[in-house]
């Protein structure tokens, strides 16, 4: 896991994604892979239109179209070439030192979970193509990508500046823990101010846990502030970040809900569509 892979489209949000990745390559001390995937979808290597027009066409016609479709999948490419060395060109200006390009014609999810053994921690954009006057909508990548990958995630929004500070949020289930260690033991995040924050937490039992994590995260180094709110999660945590101002929201990527399928949860899909800042999603 030796990378940040960090995946640009041409969108607006590209470049917020490629300085979060700036950042967060900088923070962990790897190597910033920038990615761009040409959708074969959208941009098929080959394509056999012989059986898209009637009989009695002419041959010349099937030729143009053919022609016409290779044309543009090649301008495609060498306009994602320009996009990956624009972007490398800023993530150096940001600061990074070891920058990698890569671009790949095919699926975004195959080709991400194939690069998924050396990749430390995924930055996308919350939305891409064809998103872009939706501005806290969520794009039908990502969706697929939070429920595959196995990896950190970082997820970008529109405007992007290097967090001063970080709300955890936490339930003190096992997988929360578990998110909480992977917090404790990165550079990423080290030395950044931490408010630790439950939703619900007014029992004995739930005050407990986040003493108990209050704890871990002390014993890393960080300074934590803690807090219990009330009331539905995502809407309390959403006022919490943008009363006291925090840049980064931290919190696992999972869901107890039989509906899991239709993301990895009720509230991580709410979460990201609301949040005004970037959020890093745990696995």
């Amino acid at each position: 896991m030796n990378n940040v892979l960090t995946c640009i489209d041409g969108s607006a949000i590209s470049r917020p994604v490629c300085d979060a990745g700036s950042w967060a390559s900088q923070r962990l001390g790897v190597t910033l892979k920038l990615l761009h995937v040409l959708d074969k979808s959208e941009y098929p290597a080959s394509k056999d239109l012989s059986g898209n027009i009637g009989l009695g066409s002419r041959e010349h016609l099937l030729e143009e179209l053919v022609a016409l479709d290779e044309q543009r999948s090649r301008v495609a490419l060498e306009h994602g070439k320009y996009m990956l060395e624009d972007a490398a060109k800023r993530a150096e200006e940001k600061g990074a030192t070891d920058v990698a390009r890569l671009q790949r014609h095919g699926d975004l999810l195959e080709t991400l979970l194939e690069l998924e053994e050396n990749t430390r921690l995924l930055v996308m954009g919350r939305l891409g193509q064809g998103h872009e006057a939706a501005a806290h909508t969520v794009g039908s990548h990502l969706e697929s990508v939070v429920r595959a990958m196995h990896r950190p995630i970082l997820i970008a929004v529109p405007e992007f500046t290097k967090p001063q500070s970080v709300m955890i949020a936490y339930d003190g289930s096992a997988t929360a823990q578990k998110a909480l260690e992977m917090v404790a033991a990165s550079p990423l995040l080290e030395s950044l101010p931490c408010h630790l924050v439950m939703v619900d937490g007014d029992s004995d039992e739930r005050r407990q846990q986040l003493e108990h994590a209050k704890a871990k995260l002390k014993d890393a180094g960080f300074a934590v502030t803690t807090a219990t709110l009330k009331g539905e999660v995502a809407d309390a945590l959403i006022t919490y970040q943008r009363d006291n101002q925090l840049d980064l929201i931290v919190m696992g990527a999972y869901g107890h809900s039989r509906i899991r399928q239709f993301f990895v949860g009720s509230n991580t899909t709410r979460m990201i569509s609301m949040s005004d800042v970037p959020l890093l999603l745990l696995r």
